[in-house]
């Protein structure tokens, strides 16, 4: 089956400048995708026109109206219902392509995607979920932005869907699911931890407890749920830590002569570090919960980090994400109800 991915060429800081390059790439990495570039026909076209490549599998369909990086989702939604995202969206609604992917503002993309793909049947929210680097691999996070003050019923659904992604996309059959919190107690955290913890208990899943801040980094689980507060600011965290290391790391390498000659010599294993934590390498944020495969690119993505983007939606699909998920919440209310009724 021939995969087809619509893309918001105009979304992002960098428009089809990213867009176009990242998706011309995709093609080259696999032969079972096509590529429809959604946005401004003309410029589109231009920017095509500087690359060799298989016209068969690339076409364009024009979008008028482009979402600002910082227009409000409620303006997004109503007042541009011709821009690149939303025509992006309902070629996925209608069955013309089988995901989306788009670097264009998170709110607005959640927003619309909601009014346009809906969500599952008995999904509460959708949730932001990606992939972090660990000590010992990745760890899939959610919620990252998109809910806050959720109830525990919500952040259990988020769990399942969390397992279901990683069970899918790792070949991982029992992946160890937790809750973000402040301790391990049970006696910690807001009530709503506290009712999701219980739910998850009753569950089929893999779920094993409570996860600390740290333990996100530590490679000893594989997701980690939480509410989109505390999720946004641990993800946000982690990226200031990150670039307060290459900041440390590269003043101390640059300081005199003696310590070049040190990074010439330590080259490979920068090399080789940089590599495992390069965030450009974990782009593609899932919207889980929604009825199709919907991706969301970092802002600011280059090419390189755009293609894993698409390289996401790619695997999404082929998995069979949302009906995945589908069946595995309809399972979990059928199992409280069952429960309720005993």
């Amino acid at each position: 089956m021939s995969i087809k991915i619509a893309i918001d060429a105009m979304g992002g800081d960098h428009g089809i400048s990213v867009t176009v390059p990242a998706s011309l790439d995709s093609l080259t990495k696999f032969s079972d995708i096509e590529i429809i570039l959604v946005g401004k026909e003309d410029l589109i076209n231009e920017e095509l026109s500087k690359y060799n490549y298989d016209t068969a599998r690339v076409s364009v369909q024009h979008a008028d109206q482009v979402v600002e990086m910082d227009d409000l989702p409620s303006k997004a939604l109503r007042n541009k219902r011709q821009s690149s995202m939303r025509i992006a969206l309902n070629l996925v609604k209608d069955d013309e392509a089988h995901a989306c992917v788009s670097a264009g503002n998170t709110g607005a993309l959640m927003a619309v995607a909601k009014f346009v793909l809906k969500t599952l049947p008995d999904i509460s929210r959708p949730a932001i979920c990606t992939t972090l680097p660990t000590m010992k691999g990745h760890v899939h996070v959610l919620d990252l932005g998109a809910n806050v003050g959720i109830d525990g019923e919500t952040l259990a659904q988020f769990a399942i869907m969390g397992s279901v992604l990683t069970t899918a996309v790792d070949d991982n059959p029992t992946p160890r699911v937790s809750l973000l919190n402040i301790g391990e107690e049970e006696i910690k955290g807001h009530q709503r931890i506290k009712d999701a913890h219980k739910i998850l208990r009753d569950t089929d899943i893999n779920y094993v407890g409570y996860a600390e801040g740290d333990d996100i980094f530590k490679g000893d689980v594989d997701v980690v749920a939480c509410d989109g507060f505390d999720g946004n600011v641990a993800l946000k965290a982690s990226e200031g830590v990150a670039k307060m290391i290459s900041f440390y790391l590269k003043e101390a390498f640059t300081k005199n002569w003696l310590t070049k000659l040190v990074a010439i010599l330590s080259m490979p294993v920068l090399k080789s570090f940089k590599s495992k934590v390069d965030p450009r390498r974990y782009n593609g944020a899932s919207l889980l919960g929604l009825r199709k495969t919907v991706i969301k690119s970092h802002g600011g993505a280059d090419a390189f980090s755009f293609y894993h983007a698409i390289a996401e939606a790619r695997l999404e699909v082929s998995k069979n994400i949302p009906e995945r998920i589908s069946a595995e919440v309809s399972k979990l209310i059928h199992q409280s109800n069952a429960s309720q009724n005993d």
